[in-house]
């Protein structure tokens, strides 16, 4: 695979394999991650199995690009990892205590934040954590790092009791202090559209602290409701149409009695 992409490279290659660079590929790296959790979620297992594939080629692409350049080899990346892997399991390959998964994260944290020391790198409890991550992962890693090192809420009531606040503070922003009129700021101008993005922002952080709490990944929990919406809003628009109508067109009560028997099919 690694001589195939490489040929693709080469100068009778592929004009558009040749005219890439790490930037160019950045959103594919991005997309094929997520082709792979569609697929796994999908229950196919050969399509897993070829998403799975197309994340390797990215892999493979990034480090051919990088061997060009003299920065490193796919066999650098490999040995890479498996010489991190065997550090971070000391209690595999090595005389480290660790019989819970618990015990495990906490030596993993640890031995991190020792291969850290003497880089000039960030040397606090949300090190690690990429900037380029979708915000509701960004936020779940780095709220579970904070959590690691005893900054969180004592029980489920107390994030609940931070979403009524967040609630209340976004509800002061809209007309009346009332969400249920148009959903627009109270009060025009710049100063009240980055409050009320302020306010949302921390709602919605709130939110995924709810779903830590609870074991639940927020980034997965929400693709799932995104694809259940998608589900019961296309066979809406199919209900509709086996009645001569289109979706858009119905009164909205006639929509909402269209929702409520998707709810109820599942």
């Amino acid at each position: 695979m690694v001589a195939l992409q490489a040929r693709l490279r080469g100068p009778k290659g592929c004009p558009w394999d040749r005219e890439q660079t790490h930037e160019s590929l950045r959103r594919f790296l991005i997309e094929e991650a997520y082709e792979v959790l569609d697929a796994m979620e999908s229950g196919d297992t050969r399509e897993f199995a070829s998403e799975l594939g197309d994340l390797l080629l990215q892999v493979i692409f990034h480090a051919i690009l990088a061997e060009e350049t003299g920065q490193f080899t796919i066999s650098d990346v490999i040995e890479a990892v498996h010489t991190k892997m065997i550090r971070r399991h000391p209690h595999v390959f090595g005389d480290v205590a660790a019989k819970t998964s618990a015990a495990v994260l906490k030596n993993w944290e640890q031995i991190k934040r020792e291969e850290r020391e003497g880089k000039a790198a960030d040397d606090s409890a949300l090190a690690g954590v990429p900037r380029s991550l979708p915000a509701v992962l960004e936020a779940y890693q780095l709220t579970k790092k904070a959590a690691r090192v005893g900054f969180d809420w004592e029980n489920l009531a107390g994030i609940f009791e931070k979403l009524d606040e967040e609630e209340r503070e976004l509800n002061l922003l809209l007309p009346g202090g009332a969400a249920a009129t148009t959903g627009k700021p109270a009060h025009s101008g710049a100063e009240s559209a980055r409050r009320l993005e302020e306010e949302t922002g921390d709602l919605l952080f709130a939110c995924v602290n709810v779903a830590r709490f609870v074991g639940v990944d927020p980034e997965v929990a929400l693709k799932k409701a995104n694809a259940k919406f998608a589900r019961r809003f296309r066979a809406m628009e199919a209900a509709a149409a086996g009645k001569g109508a289109r979706f858009a067109d119905l009164p909205r009560d006639e929509k909402e009695m269209l929702w409520n028997q998707m709810k109820v099919r599942g």
